[in-house]
């Protein structure tokens, strides 16, 4: 395992999560698996885990600058983790190769959507 460049992946998923909110799925999963070579399932599963904290620190962050919506977070949040729960169950029924696909037909959708859609 390359240290200096899985701390790399790191700095620059913890940078887009506190900017976009999409560190952990659109950049760490990704170069994980094309500069770590970890499988698509270990991708997945090393990004969850990592953006646990990540997004936890964006988010007092951006808290502590007023932009936290809270009575939406708490609105999302359950059906959130059930969704979370049922992604993680799917994906043991997906090859590595399915959910590789599955991700970029999902990035090109929303990719799509921001640049051609208000």
């Amino acid at each position: 395992m390359n240290y200096a460049l899985a701390g790399l992946i790191g700095l620059f998923g913890g940078l887009t999560s506190g900017m976009f909110g999409v560190g952990g799925g659109v950049v760490m999963v990704p170069a994980m698996i094309y500069l770590l070579r970890l499988t698509p399932h270990q991708a997945v599963a090393t990004s969850l885990i990592v953006i646990v904290p990540t997004a936890l620190v964006g988010a007092l962050k951006h808290n502590h600058a007023g932009h936290v919506v809270w009575s939406a977070g708490l609105w999302l949040l359950p059906t959130a983790l059930l969704g979370g729960y049922l992604g993680a169950w799917l994906t043991q029924f997906l090859s590595g190769q399915d959910l590789k696909r599955a991700f970029g037909c999902f990035l090109i959708l929303v990719g799509l959507r921001l640049l051609l859609f208000k």
